[in-house]
């Protein structure tokens, strides 16, 4: 990745580029595009490293990418095919004993994603095999399944005192350390490739995306089938955020298509 980029594409996956069945192939063209304009597509997601690589491979995206909701970056160095990690959060291991200690204050079972069957993994998320091999190679955060609304209001704010926070996601929530999240990996990120001034395109469904959306530059939401997610209307009634013209990755391509078409200097 050329750390000179005058704009970065930073991503959601899950409901953002890929819809419920994880199809993303009315983007394809747009991420063609992109890699001929030398433009990153960085993906942010709450998905693990494991995911991420696999999907990368899947699509042919070789940019850095931020997992786990903002708990950990990853890329590849330029002369070899390894790896270099940089850290914001703390280990599932802690995040195990601090959600059975918040599950006890609420008064409330909060069931981690770790904890389900391969059938009930299946229910929730469709997805099979390998791909739930994936999705529970967890280092840096414990998803679990969303609570009512009533408990998951208590949950945020018992949160502050173990320095945790939570995002509730479209399919589960997702608890990590205070000091991860997906704005401030994407700051980690540019100070790490020295290109502090590169513009930040966001896209992102839910709520777990706010503090993304919140830092880029151009902040999109992508809506579901139903609409944009609740969490994030506020920014779209104010005019922080611009709302995709369709759901998933046709949205997806046409706001971004629609940007950087805008830039002149491109």
């Amino acid at each position: 990745m050329k750390n000179i980029s005058k704009y970065w594409i930073v991503t959601d996956l899950d409901g953002t580029l890929m819809d419920e069945d994880y199809d993303i192939s009315p983007a394809k063209k747009t991420l063609e595009l992109l890699s001929k304009m030398a433009i990153p597509v960085i993906p942010c997601t709450s998905k693990t490293a494991s995911e991420v690589r696999y999907f990368r491979n899947e699509n042919g995206l070789s940019d850095p990418f931020i997992v786990e909701n903002g708990a950990a970056i990853y890329g590849s160095y330029v002369n070899n095919s390894s790896e270099w990690e940089l850290i914001l959060g703390k280990s599932y291991k802690e995040l195990r004993v601090v959600l059975k200690n918040i599950s006890k204050d609420v008064n409330y079972q909060l069931i981690p994603l770790n904890d389900l069957s391969e059938n009930q993994i299946f229910d929730l998320t469709g997805l099979t095999n390998q791909a739930i091999n994936r999705a529970l190679d967890r280092q840096w955060s414990v998803p679990f399944l969303n609570p009512p609304d009533d408990i998951f209001e208590k949950v945020k704010i018992i949160c502050d005192s173990y320095n945790v926070h939570v995002f509730k996601g479209n399919r589960m929530s997702h608890l990590l350390s205070s000091q991860s999240h997906k704005g401030q990996a994407v700051n980690k990120l540019k100070v790490h490739l020295h290109n502090p001034d590169v513009k930040i395109i966001a896209l992102g469904d839910s709520q777990n995306d706010l503090p993304l959306l919140e830092y880029a530059d151009i902040a999109i939401v992508i809506p579901g089938k139903n609409g944009p997610n609740k969490y994030l209307q506020h920014g779209i009634d104010n005019g922080s955020f611009r709302l995709a013209n369709a759901p998933h990755a046709e949205g997806w391509s046409n706001s971004v298509e629609d940007v950087i078409n805008s830039f002149k200097d491109l």
